[in-house]
């Protein structure tokens, strides 16, 4: 296990090596949220891209390096969407985050999410609502730790404290802000901001602590001065984007 200085240095080095490498995210997403996760991964030194046309899409993941699938938006067309994107995903033996937006309101959404879940993703990010239909069980901290050793995947459970686990290791990150929870896509783009950790680093449990450290630190930073919601959200990215190795390493709160 890590200890939290240790902690708090890799993930310094990973936002490095994001900005570095500049890798290339692929997002099926919410159609809600596709701007605001776009900027959020260019803010991060990444590069996202976004189409689901059936003609183009396994191109644009074989040439990726990181591959989100959100359920944000449950139609057919992204649907057939994610099967040839993961078809492509597997092909490159490339990392791939799984987000089972609202699940918890839709058992034809959980029912599609648990055939995902079989398909490996590196990390699955849900918060405590989405956990109950896609493992089973409660949302506890322990059930978190054996869904993830059951799956074979990082369980990233998100809420007022973030809980990142493979199983065998498990922490938690006490950054964020509440203005975070007022802003559509917040939770997308954080996503998508694993994604892009998860191409730079090959432990997903690291890339997930990185992440989820870095977008609630920036939120931290945000909310010290937006007067609300709305110049929070630009506000978060400027942070990011700024977001600097010894800021980072000063400010995560993991144990």
């Amino acid at each position: 296990m890590h200890a939290p200085v240790e902690l708090a240095d890799i993930a310094a080095d990973v936002l490095a090596r994001v900005r570095e490498r500049a890798p290339r995210v692929h997002c099926i997403t919410n159609t809600v949220a596709q701007n605001y996760t776009a900027n959020v991964l260019l803010a991060a030194g990444a590069v996202p891209s976004m189409t689901i046309s059936p003609e183009e899409i396994a191109a644009f993941v074989a040439s990726a390096d990181a591959l989100l699938v959100n359920l944000g938006t449950f139609d057919a067309e992204r649907r057939a969407a994610i099967d040839a994107a993961l078809g492509a995903a597997e092909a490159a033996r490339m990392p791939w985050v799984l987000d089972p937006v609202f699940i918890d309101r839709s058992p034809g959404r959980a029912a599609f999410a648990r055939t995902l879940l079989a398909r490996r993703p590196a990390v699955v990010r849900l918060n405590r609502s989405e956990f109950v239909p896609l493992f089973g069980g409660d949302a506890s901290d322990e059930a978190a730790a054996h869904a993830a050793k059951d799956s074979g995947t990082v369980v990233a459970l998100t809420g007022d404290i973030d809980l990142v686990t493979d199983g065998r290791r498990c922490t938690a990150i006490r950054n964020g802000h509440p203005l975070m929870g007022l802003v559509t896509a917040m939770g997308c783009a954080g996503s998508a901001l694993l994604g892009a950790a998860l191409a730079v680093e090959s432990d997903a449990w690291l890339a997930a602590v990185a992440a989820l450290g870095a977008l609630g630190i920036a939120g931290e930073l945000a909310g010290a001065g937006a007067a609300g919601p709305g110049s929070f959200a630009s506000a978060i990215i400027d942070a990011l984007h700024g977001l600097d190795r010894a800021t980072l390493r000063a400010r995560i709160k993991v144990a």
